[in-house]
């Protein structure tokens, strides 16, 4: 009989009372429930010991099926079961939908596939099949007062920290519903409490960038999806508000840097002859998990050409704002949303 999907804030609360199944599909918008689900699936199917030596990771825009089956079919070395993930599934889901489904009414007793998927219709057949038979946990982004309440209840599972209602809504009102960024400001106000003690409403007030924070992230990343209108915009409020062009930069460049050093990596990989994975060269650049998928279009969209460019650019702009330049901050930031936006022909190499 077909379950209802699990819901991730659900299933992350209590991962132990629901074991992976022969098949699991982790599904929804919010990329960082999807990465926490997956984390904890792995850790639930790989003993610690041997974890890596039984999990193998696919590429969803490149695995083949018959690789994936072939790793599913395979004893793991120490007994137990052997995982393959399959992360950004949505066109390994498209390609191999009738294999999948054949797969699902009848799985390899050695293996657990998990499929990390962004967009999974409930009206499908391979839906309804891993409904019935797999694990379906649905990662949609949680709204309200349920946003407010999961918040609670991640600070005191995950940071150890106690964190009040009140302090959870100014969170998420200065934060926006971005549950990695959220994780990380809960990670920074968990430091800054004393063992034991409340994070109350003024340390929130005192220590959150609020939509300062918020809006400089909104101008990145319309900057590099090509919306220089809407970064333009962005850029205005932080001006008008009293933000320094200096540290509008610096919140710029943290992100900036990471998509300068995976450009590198992704270079010098090939100039040895060798060849890495965009979202492998992110991760070691230092993006966070839950943020792979999203730098990785990113990168894609802003191409080879200036991936390579950042460095330069960055520090171009960091001295002409100290001095080096006559030419106003203002113009200085602007001419730097420019660049990133500036459409190129040749994307980064897969």
């Amino acid at each position: 009989m077909a379950e209802k999907p699990l819901s991730a804030i659900d299933y992350l609360a209590q991962p132990a009372k629901h074991p992976p199944r022969p098949v699991c599909a982790v599904f929804g918008a919010e990329s960082f429930l999807r990465r926490q689900a997956m984390l904890c699936l792995r850790a639930a199917v790989s003993e610690v010991d041997e974890g890596e030596l039984s999990l193998r990771t696919f590429d969803g825009e490149e695995a083949l099926f018959r690789d994936v089956h072939e790793e599913l079919s395979t004893v793991a070395m120490f007994g137990g079961k052997r995982l393959a993930v399959v992360e950004g599934a949505d066109e390994f889901v498209s390609r191999y939908r009738a294999q999948l489904e054949d797969y699902v009414a009848k799985p390899a007793h050695s293996g657990i596939l998990l499929l990390e998927i962004e967009s999974f219709p409930s009206n499908t057949r391979l839906y309804k099949a891993i409904a019935a038979a797999g694990r379906l946990i649905d990662c949609s982004p949680p709204a309200g007062a349920r946003l407010v309440k999961w918040l609670v209840d991640w600070a005191r599972q995950t940071h150890r920290a106690q964190l009040s209602q009140t302090a959870a809504e100014m969170l998420v009102e200065s934060i926006g519903p971005e549950l990695g960024l959220l994780d990380q400001e809960l990670a920074k106000l968990a430091l800054m409490t004393a063992s034991g003690q409340q994070i109350t409403p003024e340390l929130v007030s005192k220590a959150v960038g609020g939509w300062r924070v918020r809006t400089a992230w909104d101008m990145l990343e319309a900057a590099l999806d090509g919306n220089v209108t809407a970064a333009m915009r962005e850029l205005d409020r932080l001006l008008a508000s009293g933000e320094q062009p200096v540290g509008i930069l610096a919140q710029l460049s943290a992100s900036l840097r990471r998509f300068a050093a995976a450009a590198r990596l992704v270079l010098a990989a090939e100039a040895a002859g060798r060849r890495i994975a965009l979202r492998d060269a992110l991760g070691r650049a230092g993006v966070r998990p839950f943020a792979l998928q999203k730098a990785e279009r990113q990168l894609r969209l802003m191409g080879r050409h200036r991936g390579t460019q950042l460095y330069r650019w960055l520090l171009e702009a960091d001295l002409d704002l100290k001095g080096q330049s006559a030419m106003p901050p203002r113009l200085i930031l602007e001419r730097l949303i420019i660049r990133l936006a500036a459409p190129q022909d040749a994307l980064m190499e897969r």
